[in-house]
C-alpha cells in the first residue's frame, strides 16, 4: 500500500516529466505555495534570480515602446511585471497572466501603484487578441506549461509583428563540476530547504525533476523557430544554471498565424 507521500512524489515524478497530471498538479502545488513562494525563490537562488530577471527584462526592449502593452506570461507573483511596470517612463501596461489564482494574489501588493493588469489565463489560450502586444516574457514559468509548443504558439499570436518573446528558465550546467555541484543542490539541498520553509512535501522535489525534463537550449530554440519566430538567439547565465532565450515576431507574419 502506498502511503500519501509515496504518492505525491510518483505524481511529482509523473508531472515533471510531461504526464497527463502536469496541469493539475502545477496548479495546485503553486496555488499551495504562494504565500512563501517570493521568500523561497530569493533564499534557494541567493537572490541571483532578481539578477537574472533584469537581463532578461532588458532584452525584452521596452525601451522601444514604453506605452506598448506587454506580456508577463506564467506571472506568478508578478515579479516581473513589477520590474517592468516600474522602468523610468514606462507608461504602457503589463498583463500579468497566471492560471494559479493564488499565485497572483500573492503578489498583489505589487500591483498598487503600477501599470499591471493580473488575469487568470492559461499560457495555452491566452484570452487576448491576436497580434496587439509590443513584447511577452516568461521567467521560470514555461516549463510548467503543460503544453510547451502549444503556449509558444499562443504566445507568438498574440505579439504584434516585431514584437519580442523572451524565455528565462533554468537548465542544467554542461560543465561536469558545477553539474555536480548544481545537481547535488538541486536534488538533495533545494528539497529539504523548500519543504522545511513552505511545508509542502512534493513542489521542491517537482522543481528539479522538471528542469532535467525540459528540452536543452539548442531544442528550445528550435522549438520557437517552430512555432513562428526569427532571429531566435540564446545566452547561458551564472555556468549554464539558467539560460535566456529570444524570438522575434517577423514583420511579415501580419495574418500568418
Amino acid at each position: 500500500m502506498m502511503l500519501a507521500t509515496d504518492m505525491d512524489g510518483a505524481t511529482a515524478s509523473a508531472a515533471a516529466a510531461g504526464g497527463a497530471e502536469k496541469r493539475a498538479y502545477v496548479q495546485r502545488i503553486f496555488s499551495e505555495i504562494a504565500p512563501r513562494y517570493d521568500l523561497l525563490n530569493h533564499v534557494l537562488s541567493l537572490n541571483i534570480d532578481r539578477r537574472w530577471r533584469r537581463k532578461a527584462i532588458a532584452l525584452l526592449g521596452v525601451e522601444g515602446d514604453q506605452a506598448g502593452r506587454y506580456l508577463d506570461l506564467c506571472a506568478g507573483t508578478m515579479d516581473v511585471a513589477a520590474e517592468i511596470s516600474s522602468l523610468p517612463g514606462f507608461r504602457g501596461l503589463v498583463i500579468g497572466a497566471d492560471f494559479a489564482e493564488p499565485m497572483l494574489k500573492a503578489g498583489a501588493e505589487k500591483v498598487k501603484g503600477g501599470r499591471i493588469a493580473p488575469v487568470t489565463a492559461d499560457a495555452v489560450q491566452l484570452p487576448l487578441a491576436s497580434g496587439q502586444l509590443a513584447g511577452a516574457i516568461v521567467a521560470f514559468g514555461i516549463r510548467n506549461v503543460a503544453g510547451l509548443e502549444a503556449s509558444l504558439k499562443e504566445a507568438f499570436r498574440v505579439l504584434a509583428p516585431g514584437g519580442r518573446f523572451v524565455i528565462l528558465e533554468f537548465s542544467t550546467p554542461r560543465l561536469r563540476v558545477v553539474r555536480a555541484l548544481y545537481q547535488s543542490y538541486f536534488h538533495h539541498v533545494l528539497p529539504v530547504i523548500g519543504r522545511l520553509v513552505s511545508g509542502h512535501r512534493t513542489a521542491y522535489h517537482y522543481l528539479p525533476r522538471s528542469v532535467a525534463n525540459f528540452p536543452v537550449e539548442e531544442e528550445l530554440a528550435r522549438k520557437l523557430e517552430n512555432a513562428g519566430f526569427t532571429k531566435v538567439t540564446w545566452s547561458t547565465l551564472s555556468f549554464g544554471v539558467a539560460a535566456i532565450h529570444v524570438g522575434e515576431r517577423p514583420i511579415s507574419a501580419i495574418g500568418t498565424k
